[in-house]
């Protein structure tokens, strides 16, 4: 029979101390957010249409690879390659670019202002803030799921002596961007952009040899927590590279020791490579064989620069306001499925491109109607039922 009283109950002095060692420490990092499908890490392209289409995860996983190949004489993948470039320098990220100079660092585009920044200054922001509490204050708005261009940070770091990213820096905690392709980025000192040579090897040796060491050094001597993206713009192009880096035994050996690095640093880096059809074709076994070694593959297909063509293709928009297609984007590979099928949600239509100075969007596209159906022209289906016929 125990005379312990019921009322007091058995504690240590160690309790509180053990409580406070359970509980984990939240580190966040700029730039990167956890999927809304599974929850893996991923950090955005720099385009959010392009976030869109990676299977429901809204960004591009990290630990992944994407190839953009493009057919004719354009630079779309360029564009999109440099917005890739631009994002991961806003968040601090080392962005690593292989074949390129210091020229190519200086011309990417800077943000661009948004008309309803532009319209608003930041003292009717502040003014229309609600005054609400800071548990409450970090859900963020309704939507912001949806939207990952307006998604911010969660959380923070809690204790301000352990942070290893400035405050003010948590203030700029947009996930994805928008860049005016005529203004140019601005480059903090140090630079984070790395750029990586292409040497001049015999042809015996590879010349991707020294883009593994070097990449594999930058990872190892880099923090914990910093993002690593890898850019690699026009790969075999004979303006870069000699001529015998399309040996078969020099690229398929770069790309599978480059998948390596990716499985190894799954939550560090990413990469995103162009690849001219041009010059290489699909039809060739060697591109077949670059696409299997890569995580994920989209084709951009620009339409012909012909005044037919651009007159077949006019009324191609939804509306007068919408811009003209310029091509189509066709998704070959993606770097993560999920159980749900791949998660696209445009699963069966075909999608086009636009790309103006100040935004690249990727949108469902559809032909216009043929010439004579009135109807169709003014958006009455055939079996919509006319007014006359309703019977009440």
């Amino acid at each position: 029979m125990s005379f312990r009283k019921r009322s007091v109950g058995l504690s240590s002095p160690s309790t509180t101390s053990q409580k406070a060692t359970i509980e984990p420490e939240v580190v966040s990092t700029l730039g990167v957010q956890p999927s809304p499908l599974d929850g893996r890490p991923t950090t955005s392209s720099g385009t959010a249409s392009l976030d869109s289409l990676f299977g429901g995860h809204a960004g591009l996983a990290l630990g992944n690879s994407l190839l953009l190949e493009e057919s004719g004489t354009t630079e779309y993948s360029g564009t999109l390659l440099r917005f890739y470039a631009a994002e991961g320098a806003l968040h601090g990220h080392r962005v690593h670019a292989v074949g390129v100079g210091e020229q190519w660092g200086r011309e990417l585009p800077g943000v661009a202002r948004l008309e309803s920044d532009a319209r608003s200054g930041p003292s009717s922001v502040e003014k229309e803030k609600m005054k609400i509490a800071w548990r409450y204050e970090r859900l963020g708005d309704f939507g912001a799921r949806a939207s990952p261009s307006t998604r911010a940070l969660a959380v923070a770091p809690r204790d301000p002596e352990k942070q290893h990213l400035d405050n003010s820096l948590f203030k700029d905690s947009v996930f994805c961007h928008s860049f005016d392709l005529t203004k140019r980025l601005s480059l903090p000192d140090p630079s984070p952009l790395n750029f990586i040579p292409i040497p001049s090897t015999e042809q015996n040796m590879s010349p991707f040899s020294s883009v593994i060491q070097s990449l594999t050094e930058e990872l190892n001597a880099s923090p914990t927590g910093t993002i690593h993206r890898l850019v690699i713009p026009n790969i075999l192009s004979p303006a870069l590279y000699p001529s015998h880096s399309s040996n078969p035994h020099f690229i398929l050996q770069f790309l599978h020791s480059l998948r390596a690095l990716l499985r190894q640093h799954s939550a560090r880096l990413t990469a995103m490579i162009t690849l001219p059809l041009l010059l290489y074709p699909r039809s060739t076994g060697l591109v077949r064989w670059m696409e299997l070694v890569s995580d994920g593959v989209i084709e951009l297909v620009p339409f012909p620069h012909s005044a037919e063509f651009r007159a077949s293709t006019a009324t191609g928009a939804a509306t007068a306001q919408e811009e003209k297609p310029q091509g189509i984007v066709k998704i070959h590979r993606l770097p993560v499925f999920s159980e749900k099928g791949g998660g696209v949600s445009t699963a069966g239509d075909d999608l086009a491109f636009t790309a103006s100075r100040r935004k690249f969007v990727i949108k469902p596209f559809s032909l216009p109607p043929v010439e004579g159906d009135t109807e169709a022209q003014r958006g009455e289906g055939e079996g919509k039922p006319k007014k006359d016929m309703m019977e009440f």
